[in-house]
């Protein structure tokens, strides 16, 4: 089981993927982590990546998808995933049905206040809008609203997923 958590800056990937992983006993790895310098400074500045910045950067998610899969293990990956695009190059080459993409949803208002009150190494918060204009809602990802204490949602994710 692979379980992609997706939104846009802000939405609570990484502190939900992070104990999602942790009580499901998954690796747990965060897209931003894979980011090629270039991508982080541009970032920094406020631009938004274009789909030629983001194209090696997924690919190199993809490679780590895959190496989980052939490793047999199961895992958690923190990624943006805003456009469909970008999610069939993060599942291509994988099995039929091997990644469950999550949606953590919110309104843009819950997503500027996070981004308000905490600091990041390279992700600005002027690009939430940009990636709000870029996200191209799922109709395959399981949505969910995060807008609750962490462990809670994440008890949601948990029930929903053994489902799908």
């Amino acid at each position: 089981m692979i379980v992609v958590l997706m939104g846009v800056t802000g939405s609570g990937k990484t502190t939900i993927g992070t104990l999602l992983a942790e009580r499901a006993g998954l690796v747990f790895a965060d897209a931003d982590d894979y980011h090629p310098v270039a991508n982080k400074r541009k970032m920094a500045a406020g631009h938004p990546l274009n789909d030629e910045d983001r194209r090696p950067w997924l690919e190199e998610l993809n490679r780590l998808l895959r190496s989980w899969v052939e490793a047999g293990k199961s895992g958690v990956l923190a990624c943006s995933a805003l456009k469909a695009s970008y999610r069939g190059t993060l599942v291509s080459g994988l099995p039929e049905g091997a990644v469950t993409f999550v949606l953590l949803d919110g309104s843009k208002e819950l997503f500027a206040e996070r981004l308000g009150q905490r600091r990041h190494e390279f992700m600005n918060p002027k690009l939430l809008e940009s990636q709000l204009e870029t996200l191209e809602m799922p109709r395959d990802a399981v949505r969910i609203v995060n807008d609750r204490a962490p462990a809670e949602v994440v008890s949601e994710i948990l029930s929903r997923i053994s489902t799908v």
